[in-house]
């Protein structure tokens, strides 16, 4: 599920937008933390837990500006915008 970070939140979790129009509390698992900077504003990949999934997820994969921009040239982040 594709999502954008609204706020960061500390301690490793992100707010975000999903494509179902919910907000999930998402958690940065630790190998992607350490990896690469999560901030406001970019899209993301998703999978909601399987207990309280209308509520929280993991974030899954995050893209890059670049990878945002073709995303957005095809059409794909639609949902997510205005």
């Amino acid at each position: 599920m594709m999502g954008v970070v609204i706020n960061m939140l500390g301690g490793g979790r992100a707010l975000v937008m999903c494509d179902d129009h919910k907000e999930r509390i998402c958690r940065i698992p630790g190998s992607m933390k350490r990896t690469i900077w999560v901030r406001a504003g970019d899209y993301v990949v998703i999978e909601p837990w399987k207990i309280e999934g209308e509520k929280r997820a993991d974030i899954v994969w995050r893209y890059s500006r670049v990878q945002a921009d073709v995303l957005r040239r095809k059409g794909y982040l639609k949902g997510l915008e205005g």
